[in-house]
């Protein structure tokens, strides 16, 4: 892998908490921190693109996602993501030949303790330096085809379909 690009659109994973306000918002992407503060041995570069929950992604926004990975050299691209229409959006990036990309999020934002987050970016790293071409989910510690993946939003995680 001569250099990860990861582009970022919000979700969870770069939530963080306002008390004045009660409820949670979107800030600023958090895995160039975690990167650097994992000292990694891998160039990378970060393109913040958007900062919404997933809910609130639309056509528009997963083209311009889309577009954005496609007009990049790299052929190794993380995207974080927000986990409730990860799978949609995977779907959508499917049509993206030539490259290895991944994505992933958190089911905790990462500024919390205990979240999942540097878990499942450590897990992304992985997957993207060694699946082949193709679009990829990784969450809770195991790497899923967007074709055979759902969020049990009850359960609060991935799981097979069927």
């Amino acid at each position: 892998m001569d250099q990860l690009c990861i582009v970022t659109t919000g979700g969870t994973i770069d939530k963080i908490y306002f008390d004045d306000k009660s409820d949670f918002q979107v800030g600023e992407p958090q895995i160039g921190r975690i990167l650097d503060e994992l000292g990694v041995a891998f160039r990378y570069s970060v393109i913040p693109i958007l900062r919404k929950d997933s809910l609130h992604l639309d056509d528009a926004d997963r083209e311009l996602l889309r577009a954005t990975i496609a007009a990049q050299p790299a052929r190794h691209v993380l995207v974080t993501h927000g986990t409730d229409s990860m799978v949609e959006t995977a779907k959508v990036l499917a049509a993206i030949p030539g490259k290895t990309i991944v994505l992933t999020g958190a089911l905790n934002p990462a500024r919390f303790r205990g979240s999942d987050a540097e878990f499942n970016i450590g897990t992304a790293v992985g997957a993207v330096q060694s699946l082949p071409a193709g679009v990829y989910i990784a969450m809770n510690g195991r790497i899923w085809d967007p074709a055979k993946v759902r969020k049990n939003v009850d359960a609060n995680r991935f799981e097979a379909l069927g």
